[in-house]
């Protein structure tokens, strides 16, 4: 007969991470054109978007990620709006290895963020008297590999 031993794994207890804020930042909407770029047209917009993620220590523990986003649409090269939105979030994060920290706040952070911003800017740009626009996920894990080279010291360290 065998008998089985009552030895038991612990599994490691889950991050704590909290989002202390989240808030608009700075928030812009122009239509240079208006309002005779509302006029019937043939030529379909042409629609850009720009995305930057900055990240800055405020105290022990406490990050603020900034999620800033340009959306600028032209048609036939006349800007027919251009609307610009910086949506922040202060993260509460727990000692962890700087790597993942890193990870956390580049990716995950403005990941969570992003869905608050695309409304924002979607609900502008048609209150602005546009047509719906779809404004698609961002692939942040991408845009973090594209960018990695370029970064600076750790936010603990400072920003990045």
């Amino acid at each position: 007969m065998t008998e089985m031993s009552n030895v038991t794994t612990e599994m490691p207890a889950p991050l704590q991470i909290g989002i202390a804020a989240q808030y608009i930042k700075d928030f812009s909407f122009e239509s240079p054109q208006a309002p005779q770029i509302f006029t019937p047209t043939a030529a379909a917009p042409q629609i850009q978007l720009g995305v930057n993620v900055q990240t800055r220590m405020i105290a022990g523990g406490q990050f603020e990620v900034l999620l800033s986003l340009k959306m600028e649409a032209r048609i036939e090269a006349k800007a027919a709006f251009i609307a610009e939105l910086t949506y922040g979030g202060v993260f509460v994060l727990p000692a962890m290895p700087e790597d993942q920290m890193r990870l956390f706040l580049l990716i995950e952070a403005p990941r969570s963020l992003f869905p608050f911003a695309r409304s924002i800017l979607a609900n502008t740009i048609r209150e602005g008297g546009f047509p719906n626009v779809m404004i698609n996920p961002i692939d942040f894990v991408a845009l973090y590999m594209a960018n990695k080279d370029q970064l600076g010291a750790m936010p603990a360290a400072g920003a990045a």
